[in-house]
């Protein structure tokens, strides 16, 4: 064979080489993120089944918070796995985390619920969602890490993006099974016990994702480094008690990694949770839409991706973060006139306003299921709107006033426990409960978003503009946290602010941003907190971090 056809063969081996390390980390990755949402999709049921001991208001929050107890514990597992990613190697590393998350996934599956075996089954489901968030935790940094030093020079950005797809890739996974379960089973069966499938059969994803990853060698610049005997000793002192790699770490977590939580668990989660819950869209409908905008936006991770390598990681994710501050609120305003116009108009047209003595109004939250909300005549008139999700403003009333719901002109007194008490007391909730709801239709809020109105083109376009403010956050991210820090302690080093970042940021909004909701009533209230999160992280990167897209990562 010529030196000419040597070469060539060579270089085609090596780009099939790089091909089979981004197919094979991204399949791997992205069965590891479709077990971890199956949670976020199922947190309706999950409620049901295992929270049915409190208010349903609690119920679901407290769904959505062992859902975040996942997240909550992912940056521990990027401490723990990035630590022996960087002594001992990267893929090794994320084989023993795909392991430990299909292992959990699948004992979701089987778990009893709470009507079986008590308050043993949400503790159980909280075990198990840590454990989950462990492995997740070591997960991503390994994948990045592997795929960004196995990238040729200019084409970083290009090559983790695909990584970058596979969250939103797991998601879609996730919710066409889930569709498709419902479709085939009917509704009433898979709130029963269809829902668990989904989680049985991660133990077949387990295995796939097991048989590619074994396919593959230790990332070259590690392999370097281990054979030179460079490769650290102590990588938590190194990444976090030394100032010179700290000070990066602090900058990637609050000028990157927190903006782009926020924006993704907004589109990605709190536009399903908005559609289903205060916008009263059908399951059904709400997931199919989330499904299209998914489909439409995934493309544009690898072309934001591609974008980065031309002019930097940076003004990307800034652009994104600015967009998401000035847009977030009128967007959400205008998916709920086009998922739920009727609603739309009945609180423009009719607003609601409870009129109350703060003193007498308690959060709209109850861990313990001890509080019915019937103590005094606030949390009876609140208890009631929360549960339905309606909007509504408060006004400060006099000490000793009873409260008072106020629906467009007409006025409802709430009972007022002070007078009444036991059978008397439950009497007057339900006429209480029944005259509101009767005013409520009547002013035209609707029990459920008609599907003869929704405007299912406008609803996917929405969401659609919010997807690309996160393609645009997320897509560069990993290539810049790979490039902030040395081969030594990159592991350890850009696990922990992705992973903050994501996992307490991003991982708490939709818990937050509900409980807002029920806090205050009003149905835009929770939008404060990533709008917010992305301002700070807005002014820190744009101040303080440093672009990275032109470094070399071999040192």
């Amino acid at each position: 064979m010529s030196a000419q056809g040597t070469s060539a063969a060579a270089e085609q081996d090596i780009k099939q080489s790089e091909v089979k390390v981004i197919v094979a980390s991204s399949l791997g990755t992205m069965f590891e993120w479709f077990d971890f949402y199956l949670y976020g999709l199922l947190a309706s049921y999950i409620s049901a089944q295992f929270f049915s001991g409190v208010n349903e208001t609690t119920a679901f929050i407290l769904a959505l918070a062992a859902f975040a107890a996942g997240f909550a514990i992912r940056p521990l597992g990027s401490v723990v796995f990035g630590r022996i990613g960087d002594l001992v190697g990267r893929k090794n590393t994320f084989l023993v985390t795909m392991v430990l998350m299909g292992l959990s996934t699948f004992s979701v599956g089987l778990l009893p619920s709470y009507a079986a075996i008590g308050v043993a089954a949400p503790v159980l489901l909280v075990f198990l969602r840590l454990l989950q968030g462990l492995a997740v935790g070591g997960e991503y940094g390994g994948a990045a890490t592997y795929v960004a030093e196995h990238a040729p020079k200019g084409k970083r950005g290009f090559f983790t993006s695909f990584i970058q797809t596979t969250a939103t890739i797991g998601l879609f996974a996730a919710l066409l099974l889930v569709i498709g379960l419902r479709a085939l089973m009917g509704e009433d069966a898979f709130a029963d016990w269809g829902w668990r499938i989904p989680f049985l059969l991660s133990i077949f994803l387990l295995a796939i994702s097991l048989w590619i990853r074994l396919q593959l060698a230790e990332s070259p610049v590690f392999q370097k480094m281990k054979d030179e005997g460079k490769t650290s000793k102590a990588p938590l002192t190194e990444a976090f008690a030394r100032w010179g790699n700290l000070k990066y770490v602090l900058l990637a977590l609050f000028g990157a990694a927190a903006g782009q939580g926020v924006i993704g668990y907004t589109g990605q989660f709190y536009t399903l949770f908005y559609l289903e819950r205060i916008a009263d869209v059908d399951p059904a409908t709400s997931n199919v839409l989330l499904v299209i905008a998914l489909i439409l936006a995934t493309p544009t991770f690898v072309f934001f991706g591609w974008l980065s390598d031309k002019i930097g990681r940076k003004k990307i994710i800034m652009t994104a973060c600015v967009l998401a501050v000035l847009t977030f609120f009128p967007l959400f305003k205008a998916l709920t006139h086009a998922a739920n116009p009727d609603l739309a108009d009945a609180v423009r047209n009719a607003p609601v306003t409870v009129v109350a003595h703060e003193d007498t109004c308690s959060f709209q939250f109850d861990p313990v299921g001890n509080n019915t909300f019937d103590k005094t005549s606030c949390d009876i008139a609140k208890a009631y709107l929360a549960k339905n999700g309606i909007n509504y403003d408060n006004v400060e009333a006099s000490a000793g006033a009873t409260a008072e719901v106020r629906i467009g002109d007409t006025v409802v007194v709430a009972p007022d426990p002070d007078t009444l008490s036991g059978a008397e007391l439950k009497t007057a909730i339900g006429a209480f409960e029944q005259r509101i709801g009767a005013e409520l239709l009547a002013a035209g809020y609707p029990s459920e978003a008609d599907p003869a109105k929704i405007n299912r083109p406008l609803v996917v376009a929405i969401i659609l503009a919010i997807m690309l403010m996160v393609t645009a956050a997320y897509a560069p991210l990993a290539a810049m946290l790979v490039e902030l820090f040395p081969s030594r302690v990159r592991y350890t080093s850009m696990s922990l602010p992705y992973h903050i970042g994501n996992g307490w940021f991003g991982g708490f909004l939709p818990t937050t941003a509900f409980a807002m909701v029920a806090a205050t009533g009003d149905i835009y209230y929770g939008l404060w907190y990533p709008v917010l999160v992305c301002a700070m992280t807005a002014v820190i990167g744009i101040l303080f971090l440093p672009e990275t897209f032109r470094r070399n990562i071999d040192d």
